[in-house]
């Protein structure tokens, strides 16, 4: 049973010795409801957020943040661009373990709809970049998982062999897959401190007048940790519009040597959800979230017939290609996303009323409902079904452009294209806005 806020609330006063609490309320950005969660107010105004984690996996995700917060020291958090949520304490609730951290302000933009060109898209990249310019201490000196490039490697081969081993796989993907990981060329990176598979609603954004939507906050830290970057982009594999914008803004900000095959690892990464989707499917013996992910295999093979990672790698292609390759998976190939649990910006049952949203309409539920009802094991890496089947490109069709596309520019003759984008950023971001102060 769900715990009320006022539950919740008197817990805060056992993780923070003196706290006095004058209210509370339901934190509305409550993600998957794996979490009893809460928005506590104190009467030196500070607002907190209180979760609650009552299995093992839920449990272990609150203690991993609560690590991952206390690594993160000040001189760690003064070499980022934006603020990390405060540790504040942690307690026992019943049999659940809580953790209470800052609240932070800002809203969250879902990948399909973060905007291309100046804005949102560049700031995510900048911030991307400054997470993984942290130095390796920040890490090593926490205990954190660590993992070198060969490491991460032979854990994708790991994963891939286990899902093939279900029988469930289809052999193309299984192929394709192997061949990744025995591509050399794949795999020649330097390890960086990463955020373990961030999401597009780990970034919270205000509005500034010049630059558009900032990055002005990161949530989801429990995955910190040493490992290949590609992680924290793999989930551009469902942000068309801006993950052109992403990229180029994160290869400009880093200062770590430059890595062709980023793009591809992170596309690679996003495929291979659906791999542990049916590996914990297995793992679980659930056969109705096997035969889910053995359906969403079945529509990733299908819409990457005539694609090959070594063969882009060979070429040369951008990431573009790797985009354009994605953009062919049909629209029933949905993964579950975990949005921020450390906002109270907005519900996301209201995020893009209907009307608002084209691609809601033609949008197949019966997937997501079926992983609805089971628990995942970790953050999922991307969401692939935010496609309308017209969007679906054929093999011959051009690689979209990272160019800023705007609704208006059919009328605004001699507009700057990069001006054109942030306001259409500007306005995407106040249809998204709802108040944090209810």
């Amino acid at each position: 049973m769900a715990r009320s806020p006022f539950t919740l609330a008197a817990a805060v006063t056992a993780a923070l010795s003196g706290a006095e609490v004058v209210g509370a309320r339901t934190l509305t950005a409550d993600g998957d409801g794996r979490f009893d969660s809460a928005v506590v107010t104190l009467a030196d105004g500070r607002e907190l957020v209180i979760r609650v984690g009552d299995d093992d996996d839920t449990a272990r995700e609150l203690a991993a943040e609560s690590l991952a917060l206390r690594a993160l020291t000040a001189g760690a958090r003064a070499m980022l661009p934006f603020r990390a949520p405060e540790y504040i304490g942690e307690t026992r609730l019943s049999d659940g373990r809580a953790l209470v951290t800052e609240l932070l302000p800002g809203f969250q933009i879902e990948a399909g709809h973060v905007p291309a060109g100046r804005g949102a898209a560049e700031s995510m990249g900048t911030s991307i970049a400054a997470v993984h310019a942290l130095p390796a201490s920040v890490v090593r000196s926490a205990g954190l998982a660590a993992r070198s490039a060969e490491e991460a490697r032979e854990e994708i081969r790991q994963l891939v062999d286990r899902a093939a081993a279900t029988g469930r796989v289809p052999a193309r993907l299984t192929v394709r897959w192997r061949e990744a990981v025995d591509d050399d060329e794949l795999w020649r990176f330097e390890s960086a401190v990463t955020l373990g598979g961030v999401q597009s609603t780990s970034f919270l954004f205000d509005d500034d007048d010049e630059l558009g939507p900032q990055v002005v906050g990161v949530v989801h830290w429990h995955g910190l940790s040493l490992g290949d970057p590609a992680v924290d982009l793999a989930w551009l594999s469902s942000a068309t519009d801006a993950a052109g914008d992403v990229h180029a803004a994160y290869a400009q900000a880093s200062d770590r040597t430059p890595d062709g095959a980023l793009a591809l690892r992170a596309r690679l990464l996003a495929e291979l959800e659906f791999a542990r989707w049916l590996v914990h499917g297995d793992a679980m013996h659930r056969t109705d979230i096997m035969d889910d992910a053995a359906g969403l295999l079945e529509a990733l093979a299908e819409g990457l017939r005539h694609d090959d990672l070594s063969v882009i790698a060979q070429h040369g292609d951008g990431v573009d290609s790797a985009l354009d390759a994605l953009g062919r998976v049909p629209e029933t190939a949905a993964t579950r996303v975990n949005t921020a649990m450390e906002t109270d910006a907005y519900n996301p049952h209201d995020l893009l009323p209907g009307e608002d949203d084209p691609e809601s309409d033609g949008r197949d539920d019966s997937a997501a409902g079926a992983r609805d009802d089971a628990e995942f094991v970790g953050d999922p890496t991307a969401d692939l079904s935010e496609i309308e089947k017209s969007d679906l490109l054929p093999r011959d069709a051009p690689a979209p452009t990272s160019e800023p596309v705007n609704a208006s520019d059919h009328d605004s003759d001699g507009a700057d294209p990069a001006d054109e984008a942030q306001r259409a950023a500007r306005a995407a971001l106040q249809r998204w806005t709802s108040s944090s102060s209810e």
